[in-house]
């Protein structure tokens, strides 16, 4: 008599290929995370030097459009850094609330410190948007056409640094001769909805990135964050500046990209809570987030979107699912698959304020994830393109610009 798996030949194939995706992904990061070094180690409580032997200059650049409930907060962390020698330029891009003023004010505060030629606060004030170019791109080019420093430090308006990270940054990116480093943030987590979608966001990392390749210059796998992208100037000049990234949507993760095509040396780090940031206020913020953010991942394509909904929810809801309808040996690649997850979430816990727990509410934060996509295919399509702080940006003129960007390498 043939074994009882062996009379389901669908279900058994799924046992076997979920049991195979997720214990691949699984040996992949046991095997390779720990290469990404710890910046919060005491080697690196150093102060950086170049190859001149002296101490680079950074400067930090922020955009904000209506941030007025975080920019202070930003900046004061900002002014308290240990680094010896920076600047901070901050770009009020067109906002509608008390941002511009929080800015002014606060310049005018950084002035009176007596270190202020070493730790200066520029305010720039964007009052239009030229065609052809995103708010925050622009932003960011207006910003680094005025850096002095030999480092320029993209960074968001709601991200709070801890007073050594940059300088600890800074050592790693030295000793490394590095062009460009990434250092992962430690999110900010105060309900239970952020915490089971962040859960869900960084369990699909392991699916969309590699970060431990990032530093083999034969690989193409990139990455850049938006609340850590620190270039060297000498790359960022060279890459075309922020022109070239100008109605890039992920315009944080196509400067990684760009940079590693670019043959210049890429680097990612972790740094626990030396810079935090609440990504998102509930789960439904973490929905409306991402509207603008995954049609442009998909390359603002319908069919592309529709097979990344049913790809996510099969991977995710099928161990789930077969762990029910499945008997006997058929059951093996779903339990595979749930002890996968399992330990890449306590993976998680290890690194963030989220509990192994949250993987009895994977199944919750796949839905809503997938939802997200399809909200942002329809909304997109609908209105003809993507609005973003107020602003609406063309479909047709995003979808022309990602025809002529190279396929981004992590999809």
């Amino acid at each position: 008599m043939w074994p009882e798996f062996l009379r389901h030949p669908l279900i058994w194939s799924c046992s076997v290929f979920l049991g195979g995706v997720w214990l691949s992904r699984l040996f992949a990061v046991a095997l390779n995370m720990h290469k990404i070094v710890e910046i919060t180690l005491p080697e690196y409580d150093a102060l950086p030097v170049d190859a001149s032997g002296r101490v680079p200059r950074v400067t930090i650049v922020v955009p904000a459009r209506n941030e007025a409930d975080h920019i202070e907060a930003a900046l004061l962390s900002l002014r308290q850094l240990d680094y010896p020698d920076y600047e901070v330029i901050a770009v009020d891009d067109r906002s509608e609330d008390a941002t511009g003023a929080i800015l002014d004010r606060l310049e005018s505060q950084w002035r009176q410190r007596a270190e202020a030629a070493h730790h200066r606060l520029t305010v720039l004030h964007v009052t239009e948007l030229p065609p052809g170019w995103l708010g925050k791109t622009h932003a960011m080019w207006q910003a680094g056409k005025q850096a002095t420093g030999d480092w320029i430090l993209f960074t968001d308006a709601d991200v709070v640094f801890r007073a050594d990270a940059l300088r600890r940054a800074l050592v790693y990116a030295e000793r490394e001769m590095a062009d460009h480093l990434v250092l992962f943030p430690t999110m900010v987590m105060k309900s239970v909805g952020e915490r089971v979608m962040i859960a869900f966001f960084q369990s699909q990392f392991v699916f969309a990135h590699r970060p431990w390749k990032v530093a083999d210059p034969k690989s193409r796998d990139s990455i850049g964050v938006g609340a850590f992208n620190l270039v060297r100037r000498e790359a960022y000049e060279q890459i075309g500046t922020y022109e070239r990234l100008r109605l890039a949507v992920l315009d944080d993760m196509m400067l990684g990209e760009v940079v590693k095509q670019e043959g210049y040396r890429q680097r990612v780090v972790f740094g626990r809570n030396l810079i935090t940031l609440r990504w998102v206020f509930g789960a439904v913020g973490m929905v409306r987030n991402l509207t603008k953010n995954f049609f442009a991942i998909l390359h603002y394509n319908t069919a592309f979107a529709t097979l990344a909904i049913c790809g996510i929810l099969a991977v995710n809801l099928g161990p789930f699912a077969g762990v029910w309808i499945a008997h006997g040996w058929a059951q093996a690649g779903f339990i595979a698959s749930l002890i996968t997850l399992t330990a890449i979430y306590v993976g998680m816990a290890a690194r963030s304020d989220i509990s192994p727990l949250y993987v009895l509410l994977h199944p919750v934060g796949t839905v809503l994830f997938t939802y997200a996509i399809a909200r942002s295919v329809v909304l997109t399509l609908v209105r003809g393109g993507v609005i973003w702080r107020g602003t609406w940006y063309s479909l047709a003129e995003l979808r022309k610009f990602t025809r002529e960007r190279p396929r981004w390498n992590w999809l």
